[in-house]
């Protein structure tokens, strides 16, 4: 159910931006707005000056005269704006054979017809760039300022590759790297379908190991493939009633020792937890400052009633910015990731990496939008610009039914003079909307494979 909340929020939030810019630039180029909607297919309820509210399908004659039908629909996949004399995915062509009126799309010259098409994707981007702004200057970058393995858990996946508790990492793959963060961005971004040869620092001497890419999770929040100096589990989420609230754990807890064994990861607190079903054990939290010792029982199926997260407790600062410095670095965040994400459709084309590792469609978006609310405010509306942002890449392709298609469209119109004909538009309509189709069958195919 949080899947579906999440992922109500984050695509209502972007398509209402996305929309919302082209019906702005339309009203302000003197066009007539005919539909608002968030979502696709039958209408459920909706708003205009008109009829006032009412719910289901207008009468098919309706003329609102200029005003707009504010709605929701039935699909929540999306939404669309429909501006009167503009062939879109509605595939309206009733005005084709009247005479251009002043306030149609069609009659409007093309500096305005583009800075309609285009205004989707710059509110995407300007979203993007606002939360990158504000997360540089209310609560700057963080910085982990180690690249020191706190530990290494025996039988792991780290553990087969060579890793030990107590390494240091040097470099990724002739990149050096001095903080935790780098580390991250090395491993899971930077090399994506790469093997990677990683320098450590071992007892005074270096020492390269070579992970085959294969062997790296898709990304660290699957198994803490590595795990930061100063790293602790504490507790989430206590339930009534269970061994946990009997000992008297609370929530934030930091979770210090279990049976006389110093903790580091979730994972391995629940192993420990697990393997002394019905057994009684010592633990010791830090709750605030304060040390407390106390003794817990798991259930006889190897449970305790929390939910077991993870934390850096080690040295982490927070590289802040002023107020327009904060504006620069978000306008370079969004160009790295712009880079990035081209230099991993490259790889995806070129068949270096897996398309179901690199993009993702629903599923993932509801899984992703849910658990980075999981992690805090800062973190769900971080997972939102980078969503905002993808969106706008994807949006300005050159691809019919997209942005970048209507833009194609209305280039070569400005530069024949004269309008493409209705059938042929339909034509490319229809062919762009059914191969998008067949792609996001696609893609949803590969979401559901890759849970």
């Amino acid at each position: 159910m949080d899947y579906v909340i999440y992922f109500a929020i984050t695509i209502g939030i972007l398509v209402f931006i996305h929309e919302f810019g082209h019906f702005a630039a339309a009203k302000l180029s003197g066009m007539r707005v005919d539909v608002f909607a968030i979502g696709f297919g039958k209408r459920l309820f909706g708003w205009n000056k008109k009829t006032g509210f009412s719910f289901g399908e207008l009468p098919k004659d309706f003329d609102g005269e200029g005003h707009t039908d504010y709605r929701l629909s039935l699909l929540p996949l999306g939404g669309y704006v429909k501006i009167a004399g503009m062939i879109d995915e509605s595939f309206d062509t009733e005005f084709a054979d009247k005479e251009p009126q002043p306030y149609e799309f069609r009659a409007k010259s093309m500096s305005k017809k583009i800075f309609v098409i285009t205004a989707g994707v710059l509110m995407n981007l300007l979203l993007a760039w606002f939360i990158f702004w504000g997360g540089n200057f209310f609560q700057g970058k963080p910085v982990t300022n180690t690249t020191t393995i706190e530990y290494v858990d025996e039988n792991s996946i780290a553990d087969s590759l060579g890793f030990m508790s107590g390494d240091k990492i040097i470099s990724i793959n002739g990149t050096e790297v001095s903080n935790w963060e780098e580390v991250r961005t090395e491993l899971f971004v930077n090399t994506l379908g790469e093997d990677l040869n990683v320098v450590v620092q071992r007892n005074g001497q270096k020492k390269t190991l070579f992970i085959p890419r294969s062997r790296i999770p898709e990304d660290e929040s699957q198994a803490w493939f590595l795990v930061p100096e100063g790293t602790r589990p504490y507790v989430g989420q206590v339930l009534e009633n269970s061994p946990a609230s009997e000992a008297g754990l609370k929530e934030r807890d930091l979770l210090i020792e279990l049976n006389n064994t110093p903790l580091y990861t979730a994972q391995q607190t629940t192993k420990i937890i697990k393997s002394h079903a019905g057994v009684e054990m010592p633990v010791v939290v830090l709750r605030g400052d304060d040390t407390l010792s106390l003794s817990i029982t798991p259930s006889e199926e190897g449970l305790i009633g929390i939910r077991i997260g993870q934390v850096v407790t080690g040295d982490v600062s927070y590289k802040t910015y002023g107020f327009f410095e904060s504006l620069y670095q978000g306008w370079i965040d969004i160009v790295r990731m712009t880079e990035l994400t081209f230099k991993i459709a490259g790889k995806v084309f070129s068949g270096e990496v897996e398309f179901d590792k690199a993009f993702g469609g629903p599923v993932k978006i509801a899984k992703f939008a849910a658990q980075s609310a999981d992690l805090g405010i800062a973190s769900f509306l971080y997972f939102l610009a980078m969503l905002s942002l993808s969106l706008a890449i994807l949006n300005i392709m050159p691809f019919p039914v997209l942005d970048g298609g209507h833009l194609i469209i209305i280039l070569i119109e400005g530069i024949m003079r004269r309008e493409i004909p209705v059938k042929v538009k339909i034509a490319i309509q229809n062919t762009g909307l059914i191969i998008l189709l067949l792609l996001m069958a696609f893609i949803v195919y590969s979401d559901i494979l890759s849970l």
